[in-house]
């Protein structure tokens, strides 16, 4: 406070020593309101997570393609909004005697209508899936298989979002 006025003394002691000068311009007051402004920022995508490939849900999505090798269990699932390889779609209860290409490529295909609205043939999305054989034959669980179907980008590429309609 009291260099402020320290100030003020000075300038008006130069301006009324020069002549012909006008006033000194009015400063402004802090007693002025403040604008308080507020900013909103993106929650974070959550974290990426490791999983195992047989307790993936619809609506996962994959950092990487799904694993070839039967000896890789894990995958890491990533939030669907940030790049991915692949996006879990359906899973579907299979009998044992039925758990083979044609029927599953039949289910797939209707699960990726029934979740993105685009059928298998028009190219908008290329399809795979993992069969995780829970078989255990001394029990009669009539379907121990289940099949875990995902997409992917046609040419191997990233997807950015979600493929859910």
């Amino acid at each position: 406070m009291i260099v402020r006025c320290g100030c003020v003394l000075v300038v008006a002691l130069v301006a009324g020593c020069a002549p012909n000068a006008e006033p000194p311009a009015a400063s402004p007051s802090s007693e002025e309101p403040s604008i308080a402004t507020t900013t909103t920022t993106e929650p974070a995508p959550p974290a990426a997570r490791t999983a195992n490939w047989y307790d993936l849900g619809v609506g996962d999505c994959l950092a990487d393609p799904p694993p070839v090798d039967p000896t890789v269990v894990t995958v890491t699932v990533v939030d669907c909004s940030s790049p991915h390889r692949a996006e879990v779609y359906l899973r579907a209860p299979m009998a044992v005697n039925t758990a083979v290409a044609d029927v599953v490529d039949r289910t797939c295909g209707q699960g990726l209508t029934d979740y993105t609205g685009h059928a298998v043939d028009d190219g908008t999305y290329a399809t795979t899936y993992l069969i995780d054989s829970n078989q255990n034959r001394t029990s009669s669980n009539p379907t121990p298989s289940t099949v875990i179907c995902l997409l992917e980008a046609p040419g191997g590429g990233p997807l950015v979002s979600s493929a859910r309609r």
